[in-house]
This record gives structure tokens, C-alpha cells and sequence, in this order.
């Protein structure tokens, strides 16, 4: 696996901190492989503090292991609400709380998850690496959340490898234009068009 590492650390406030620690610390006991989606993604990438919002993270597990990571949270000091887990359930979503930290452990069930941990971006907080998507596969989940203020942002950055990321919306079934320096290719300047195929 070919791992890139990034030079920017995460700041963020402790409780966060010890958040993302504990989620690290459960499932790399777990020996399941993960990434954090999500706000950590963002200011991994562009910038920024995590002080707000939930915790998300993608992990590479069979849906049946789903209890077996609440059991574990709920001994190692999450707060696990088993109703809320339950109605969950289609969601391949696994919903728990860090003292007051909401934390989201998303199920990666399909081939487009899956594939971002061969890609994976390697961060600290504090002391502790941790793994975000790549920056193409991570602009990749804000188009798919229709976050075109961060899908801007993220093909803006230096390194940016737009070829992949169209090889990337494409392989999904989307395709991209992605604006260029100069406007040309685009529907509008500054803008990117999502068009199914």
C-alpha cells in the first residue's frame, strides 16, 4: 500500500483530539482498516480547526461486524445507544458518541470505498497517524454530497491529480468538467459540472 504523508497537523480542541484518538484506538484494536471522512478530511487537506460536528469514519468491515464494533465501543467508553443502532441498520452506519463527541462509523460495503485505502493520506493528531482519503477520492465523496464550495477547493490544491479523479467519476458512473486556470473546458469559470453517463 502506498501511503502519502502529509506535512500539516490537525489542530483541534482535546476533547475532539481524544475523540479521534479513542475511534483510532477502537478499531485499530479491532483490526479493522479505516479512514476519517468527514471534518478530519477537511482540515487534513485545506485547513482549518475541528472543533464542531461529528466524527466520521469509513471502515473496511462486513456488515455482521457491526456488533461486535458497538459491543467494543460500549466497554472502551463510548456511548452506544442500542435503539439507535438498531434503526441504523439499513443505513450501514454504526452511530456513536464520544463523551459529547458524535461519531459516525460509516460500513465501506462497495468497490468505491473500498479502493480509497490503497490511496490513503497519512496525518497526525498529537502524536497519533491517522489515515484520510486521498485528496481525489476525498473530493470525490464532497461531489457526492453535493459540496461544491469543497469540491472547488480540493481540485484547486497544488497536487490536485485531476486525471484521476475524472478515472474516479467516471468508474462510478459520473462524469466531470472541471474548470481550467483560464475558464476554457467549463460550462462557467470556476465552476464543475456533474453529468451522469
Amino acid at each position: 500500500m502506498k501511503l502519502c504523508y502529509l506535512l500539516r497537523r490537525l489542530t483541534t480542541t482535546p476533547r475532539y483530539a481524544r475523540a479521534i484518538h479513542a475511534v483510532d484506538d477502537l478499531l485499530t484494536r479491532l483490526r479493522i482498516d479505516h479512514l476519517f471522512a468527514g471534518n478530519v478530511a477537511r482540515a487534513a487537506w485545506l485547513g482549518g480547526d475541528i472543533a464542531g460536528g461529528s466524527i466520521d469514519v469509513v471502515a473496511l468491515l462486513k456488515p455482521e461486524q457491526k456488533n461486535q464494533v458497538a459491543t467494543m465501543a460500549a466497554n472502551r467508553g463510548f456511548n452506544v445507544d442500542r435503539d439507535e443502532v438498531e434503526r441504523s441498520e439499513e443505513l450501514d452506519l454504526i452511530p456513536l458518541a464520544f463523551e459529547d463527541v458524535r461519531v459516525h462509523v460509516l460500513v465501506a460495503s462497495n468497490a468505491l470505498y473500498g479502493s480509497m485505502f490503497a490511496n490513503a493520506a497519512v496525518m497526525n493528531v498529537g502524536e497519533v497517524a491517522i489515515k484520510v482519503p486521498s485528496a481525489e477520492d476525498f473530493a470525490l465523496l464532497l461531489e457526492l454530497s453535493e459540496d461544491e464550495v469543497g469540491v472547488h477547493a480540493m481540485t484547486a490544491l497544488p497536487n490536485f491529480n485531476r486525471a484521476a479523479y475524472e478515472r474516479k467519476m467516471r468508474a462510478i458512473g459520473l462524469s466531470v468538467i472541471l474548470s481550467r486556470e483560464d475558464g476554457e473546458g467549463s460550462p462557467a469559470e470556476g465552476d464543475s459540472s456533474l453529468r451522469s453517463e
